[in-house]
C-alpha cells in the first residue's frame, strides 16, 4: 500500500515567565530577545530549548552520544549505532553522523519547532537579586564580617508565548539509509506520545518550574505540510485575534481538518473563540488529535 502524504501541525499559545536565557554583561543576565519594527524588543524562548524539554520529558531511551575529531576540535554527535529504532529522540529530531574520509550521514528532522515568541513586548524589567541568606549564615558561623552579599540582576518578562510544531506522519519511523521501517503501531505510539508531553510541557529554569501547556491551540492532520498558523496566531491586549485564523480556515479543505482546543478563563474573548472557531477543551483537542494519528497509521 503507497504511503498517504500527511503532516501534523499545530500553534500553541502558552504563558511563561522568565523561560531562557542568553549572554550576561557584567552581573546582569539577559534574556534572549529579538527586535521588531518600532524598535520593539520581544523575549523568546528557543526551539533548542524546547526541544531539550520535550525530549527529556518524553521518557524514551536517549541516543548514545559520542565526540568525533581531534583535539579541542572534537564535535559532540550521535554515536554510530545511535538510529531511529532505539532512540524516538533521532526519529523526531533527525541526526548528522560525521567519520573521517567518509560523507556525513544525514536525517533530517521529521518534528520541527518553531521558537517561542512573547506577544508582549519587553519593557525592560529586572529581578535584582542577593544571596543574602547564605552571607548572613557564613557570617555567623565564621565571625568573618568581612564577607560581603554577591549582587546580581536578571531581566524578568511574564507574557505569552506562541510557538508550532510541525510533524512529518508520513516520514516518523522511517529511515531509508539505514534500511529501517518500523511497525505502524510504533509510528502511532511514538506521535501519540509526543502529543502527550507537549500537553503537560514544562521547563525548570532557575529554581522555577514554568508550566508550558497550551492555554489555546489549534491545528491538525493534513495533506499539506505547511504550517499554516505559525504567523497567524496573536494576542493583544489579552484577546486572541480570530480574524486572521479565519481568514485562514475559509480554505475548505484546511478549515474541514483543524480542531480548536481552549481553557476557560484565561482570555476576554473566549466565548467568541468558542462561537467563532469552533473551540473544545484542550483535552478533547488532543484526545482528537491522538485518533486521528492512530487513524492514520492503521489506515497505512
Amino acid at each position: 500500500m503507497t504511503q498517504e502524504i500527511k503532516g501534523l501541525t499545530t500553534t500553541i499559545i502558552f504563558q511563561a515567565n522568565s523561560a531562557n536565557y542568553g549572554e550576561s554583561l557584567g552581573n546582569v543576565t539577559s534574556l534572549k530577545k529579538l527586535t521588531r519594527a518600532g524598535g520593539y524588543q520581544y523575549t523568546y524562548i528557543s526551539r533548542q530549548a524546547l526541544r531539550y524539554n520535550i525530549v527529556n520529558q518524553l521518557a524514551e531511551p536517549l541516543a548514545k552520544l559520542s565526540a568525533e575529531g581531534s583535539g579541542k576540535k572534537k564535535v559532540i554527535q550521535f554515536a554510530k549505532d545511535a538510529n531511529i529504532e532505539n532512540a524516538p529522540e533521532v526519529d523526531f529530531f533527525g541526526y548528522m553522523k560525521t567519520e573521517k574520509s567518509k560523507s556525513a550521514a544525514v536525517r533530517s528532522a521529521k518534528v520541527r519547532l518553531s521558537n517561542a515568541i512573547s506577544q508582549e513586548p519587553f519593557e525592560g524589567d529586572t529581578d535584582f537579586l542577593t544571596n543574602m541568606g547564605l552571607a548572613t549564615r557564613i557570617r555567623k558561623e565564621t565571625g568573618d564580617s568581612d564577607i560581603k552579599n554577591s549582587i546580581a540582576q536578571s531581566e524578568i518578562q511574564e507574557s505569552y508565548y506562541v510557538y508550532t510544531i510541525t510533524i512529518d506522519l508520513d516520514q516518523i519511523g522511517i529511515d531509508i539509509q539505514a534500511d529501517i521501517d518500523l511497525p505502524n503501531n510504533e509510528k502511532a505510539r511514538r506521535v501519540e506520545k509526543l502529543l502527550s508531553t507537549i500537553q503537560y510541557l514544562y521547563r525548570d529554569i532557575r529554581g522555577r518550574r514554568e508550566d508550558l501547556k497550551p492555554l489555546f491551540i489549534i491545528g491538525g492532520v493534513y495533506e499539506m505540510k505547511n504550517p499554516f498558523f505559525e504567523n497567524a496566531v496573536k494576542v493583544k491586549k489579552n484577546n486572541l485575534q480570530i480574524e486572521t485564523l479565519l481568514s485562514i480556515l475559509v480554505d475548505t479543505q484546511i478549515r474541514n481538518n483543524t480542531e480548536v482546543g481552549i481553557i476557560d478563563g484565561i482570555f476576554e474573548n473566549t466565548d467568541e473563540i468558542k462561537k467563532q472557531l469552533n473551540a473544545k477543551s484542550v483535552p478533547q483537542f488532543f484526545n482528537d488529535l491522538k485518533k486521528k494519528v492512530a487513524d492514520y497509521y492503521a489506515g497505512n
